[in-house]
């Protein structure tokens, strides 16, 4: 071989041994597209609650171990931590696979799930199971669930589609489609009883219904007939009436001791604004259902008021965050089922701290991601995962960029 072939030869090796250090840069894969159009700060907000969450369930646990104890039983005082941690694990991998899912396959999700709870819901008279007073429950081998807390997110998108229809075509019956689905569902909650589910879906609707562009006077004739139906159920209403008389202290005998709000307000005020220390608390084994209805009391008393507050301005940076992420949505029912979904979120935050900080009644509700429960602890992560699928955008594209290839 001549010397010019050696060249030749010398050259092409190089250049392919340059080309093997360099980077090559790969395809985009599909988990790689979910990470960058994600709402990271949503999601790291969300898993901050569930960490929160089970710090508290550990606190409150030992309470539920004790009543739940015999003479011939002792329930392990940190075995609904270690349920909750369960539940995590089983819960965040389903909100995450939810949130990869594209927005139309995201809503087809939540509306065959939609039909599919609400038909279970109209099996709870018939199949339910009654804890403490309620029948809201259907007992599964191994797993009792409330078809109620899975239906509420997936209904509240349901009903963001229904209205959504209304601005492409305004002569569809949408509106009263809506309410006497709304009425009925509330009609059965009630029967359970229910109330504070109640709240939170007629709640969400109305909300919807005034983001959908209702009538200022439609508007009006709602709220009025709100007033009217809280009248009517301290009225005729047994469920309701009994909850506002103790909340109010109407016909309470002096002897009987102080009702569940004010045992929640005596505990969260007990540890001050730094709390007496994880673990310390006593008067948390006073309350009736510390590691459900109760825990924001337990951690007021065991990690202060700070420590409240703390995580009220978390479910504030979430409904925040969220509405700022709509600021420069177009799609209509996107705007309406990520608002929904947050108000319903939001809204029953504020009830549980409310009444926990003896301002509502008792409503019988968790706190969102911290309360112990398998049926809420599902039901949120399907909930956000959704509201994380309907909020991913492309960061690298314009929300108003229209580019043509006249370059005009």
């Amino acid at each position: 071989m001549d010397s010019e072939g050696r060249k030749g030869m010398f050259r092409a090796g190089e250049l392919v041994k340059g080309f093997k250090t360099r980077t090559v840069p790969r395809e985009r894969t599909a988990l790689a597209i979910w990470f960058w159009e994600i709402d990271r700060v949503l999601l790291s907000l969300i898993v901050a609650l569930m960490a929160i969450g089970l710090v508290a369930v550990a606190a409150a646990s030992p309470v539920a171990a004790i009543d739940r104890s015999t003479a011939q039983v002792a329930v392990n005082p940190l075995i609904y931590f270690y349920r909750q941690l369960m539940w995590v694990f089983i819960g965040l991998p389903i909100m995450l696979v939810i949130s990869m899912l594209p927005r139309p396959q995201a809503r087809r999700l939540a509306i065959f799930l939609a039909v599919f709870f609400f038909l279970m819901l109209l099996f709870v008279p018939l199949l339910g199971s009654t804890v403490n007073g309620a029948k809201r429950w259907i007992d599964l081998p191994g797993f009792r669930f409330q078809p109620s807390e899975f239906l509420k997110p997936v209904y509240v998108v349901t009903l963001a589609w229904l209205l959504s229809l209304r601005a492409k075509d305004q002569s569809l019956p949408v509106m009263p489609l809506t309410g006497a689905m709304t009425l009925l569902i509330a009609a059965i909650l009630m029967k359970q009883p229910d109330f504070g589910q109640t709240v939170i879906f007629l709640a969400c609707w109305g909300v919807l219904l005034m983001l959908s562009g209702l009538e200022m006077r439609w508007i009006a004739m709602l709220g009025g007939l709100a007033l009217a139906g809280l009248v009517a159920v301290y009225m005729f209403y047994e469920n309701g009436r009994q909850r506002i008389n103790d909340f109010l202290g109407i016909g309470v005998q002096m002897d009987t001791g102080p009702d569940q709000t004010d045992l929640a307000f005596r505990t969260i005020t007990h540890g001050g604004f730094t709390g007496v220390g994880p673990g310390g608390g006593q008067n948390k084994f006073r309350l009736p259902e510390a590691h459900t209805d109760y825990i924001f009391s337990v951690i007021g008393e065991e990690f202060g008021l700070l420590a409240c507050i703390a995580i009220a301005c978390v479910y504030l940076a979430i409904v925040v965050r969220v509405l700022l992420r709509l600021l420069d949505e177009e799609d209509n029912f996107t705007i309406l089922a990520a608002a929904g979904l947050t108000t319903q979120f939001g809204l029953q935050a504020i009830i549980n701290m409310g009444v926990n900080a003896q301002i509502f009644p008792s409503k019988g509700m968790t706190l969102p991601f911290i309360s112990y429960g398998g049926s809420s602890m599902l039901a949120l992560c399907i909930g956000v995962g959704l509201l994380l699928a309907f909020t991913r955008r492309n960061p690298f594209m314009g929300r108003h960029t229209v580019v043509k290839w006249s370059g005009r």
